[in-house]
């Protein structure tokens, strides 16, 4: 088989091996990271073997960004290791600086800047009134919620948030504006994942647009026939999606480039937020901005 139809979301070289590969510097110079989930890290990665100097920021305490919510669920323990991989690869070779900030006076006074700052869960678009609303994201970090719940967004974060939480007792349902759940999901999770909705009773509301939401009642329509629905839940759970974090880039002083999810009008995946940090290491330059 040839490399090109193999693939590997952790490889940037995976099927280019023959014209993707690092390159090494001509000249050794800082590097500034600011954000260490794997897009930050794979840059870390590249740059350090290309011969830079490197140093990762890093406003949380630990490495792994959103890989260590997207951990959560059922059947994900094992992303972990990605993080586990480069916490053992760049300990020792670089400087990473936990619970830290980077103020702009410290990233100008490196060479390059590489900005890795992710992304949020994006707010819910329908008006919301006097309702008990949570983010996917607080839930996968350990926020606790109760009674029934009713998860917005049938995508695989949805999905995904859906089955946690029904896995832990509680009456979960899925609302989704498309005519499918999990739709991106892999045809081996996903029957998987089916059963476990079964058996734990998770109600699907496919083809379903929300409209508004007060005092805890979704209020929405149905696409297909036009009929309304009413929902009731004690708590809401938006996971209709994110959006990249902004960066106030206007005093950079030095060269710096976005990688990962702030990197594009839309966020990614882990291959995505793999291959652009590993392309933006690998391209370094260091013609100042005047």
């Amino acid at each position: 088989m040839r490399s090109s139809q193999l693939s590997c979301v952790l490889n940037a070289e995976n099927g280019d091996e023959e014209t993707i590969f690092i390159k090494p510097c001509t000249e050794t110079k800082n590097v500034a990271i600011v954000g260490a989930g794997l897009a930050g890290l794979e840059a870390a990665r590249v740059a350090y073997k290309r011969g830079h100097t490197v140093t990762v920021f890093e406003k949380s305490d630990r490495l792994g960004g959103q890989i260590n919510i997207a951990s959560v669920p059922p059947r994900k323990d094992e992303i972990l290791r990605s993080v586990q991989y480069y916490e053992k690869f760049l300990s020792d070779k670089i400087d990473i600086q936990l619970n830290h900030e980077p103020t702009m006076e410290e990233l100008n006074g490196f060479d390059y800047v590489i900005l890795a700052i992710g992304a949020h869960n994006m707010d819910l678009p329908m008006p919301v009134e006097n309702s008990n609303v949570v983010s996917s994201w607080d839930i996968l970090n350990g926020q606790e919620v109760s009674g029934k719940c009713i998860v917005l967004g049938g995508g695989l974060v949805g999905a995904e948030t859906a089955e946690y939480l029904a896995n832990k007792g509680l009456e979960v349902s899925i609302v989704e504006m498309m005519d499918k759940i999990a739709a991106q999901e892999s045809e081996t999770v996903l029957p998987l994942m089916e059963a476990d909705f079964e058996k734990q009773n998770v109600q699907k509301f496919v083809n379903t647009r929300v409209s508004e939401i007060k005092d805890n009642v979704i209020y929405a329509v149905n696409t297909k026939d036009e009929t309304n629905v009413e929902i009731a839940a004690d708590t809401i759970v938006n996971a209709l999606g994110s959006k990249k974090n902004v960066f106030d880039d206007s005093q950079l002083t030095v060269p710096f480039t976005y990688v990962g999810d702030c990197s594009g009008e839309r966020t990614a995946d882990i291959a995505s937020a793999i291959r652009t940090g590993y392309k933006a290491a690998n391209e370094i330059w260091v013609t100042k901005i005047i």
